[in-house]
C-alpha cells in the first residue's frame, strides 16, 4: 500500500518505542503494537475509487462534498493496472502480472493541484488486484462511513460486469454509485 497526504492531512507520529541501554529508543516490537494505527481524521470517512476518468471525477467530487459536509476525512483509492501473464487455458486460472503503475503519481500530482480538495483532509492510497476488492478492503480499513464509486462505461463493463455494481452488490458498507 502506497499512501500520500494531501494538504490538510497530518501524518500520525509513530509509537515510541522502550529505551535500549544506551539511551536510544528501539521499536515496538509487533506484540507492542500489533497493527498500523491509521490517522483518526480518515477513520470513519468517506472512501473514493479514482483513477482519473470522467465519472471517476464526478464521483470524486460528490465524495468531497460529501467529506466536507460531514467533516471527516476523504480516502482516495487508485487501484493501479493488473495485467494477464498468460491466456486462460482451460482450468488453469491466468496469472497476473503487477507493472508499475505510474499513473498514480500523475494522479497525486493533479490531486495535489486540485482546488476543490482545498478545506478537506485527504489521502491517495494506491493498491494493486482487483478493483472491486480493493477498494472494499480499503473501506474495512478506514471503518468508512461510505464508499462512492462511478458507473462503468463501456463494452468491457457490460461483458465482465461493472466494477460499480459488484461492488454494491458485496460491499458490507453504504455504496453510492455516480453516474
Amino acid at each position: 500500500m502506497t499512501g500520500r497526504l494531501g494538504p490538510g492531512a497530518e501524518r500520525p507520529e509513530a509509537a515510541s518505542g522502550a529505551a535500549d541501554a544506551f539511551g536510544g529508543r528501539t521499536e515496538p516490537s509487533a506484540q507492542d503494537n500489533p497493527a498500523p494505527s491509521l490517522d483518526p481524521t480518515f477513520q470513519h470517512g468517506v472512501v473514493v475509487g479514482f483513477d482519473g476518468s470522467l465519472s471517476s471525477e464526478r464521483a470524486l467530487a460528490y465524495a468531497v462534498g460529501m467529506a466536507r459536509r460531514s467533516q471527516c476525512g476523504l480516502v482516495i483509492v487508485h487501484v493501479a493496472n493488473r495485467l494477464p501473464a498468460t491466456v486462460w487455458a482451460g482450468c488453469e486460472p491466468p496469472v497476473f502480472v503487477d507493472l508499475p503503475d505510474h499513473r498514480t503519481e500523475v494522479l497525486g500530482l493533479e490531486l495535489a493541484c486540485a482546488d476543490f480538495l482545498a478545506g478537506v483532509p485527504w489521502i491517495l492510497v494506491e493498491r494493486g488486484g482487483d478493483i472491486c476488492h480493493e477498494i472494499e478492503e480499503v473501506g474495512r480499513e478506514y471503518a468508512a462511513d461510505a464508499i462512492v464509486v462511478g458507473t462503468t462505461h463501456g463494452l468491457l463493463g457490460k461483458i465482465f460486469g461493472s466494477v460499480s455494481g459488484r461492488l454494491a452488490r458485496r460491499a458490507n458498507r453504504p455504496v453510492i454509485v455516480i453516474p
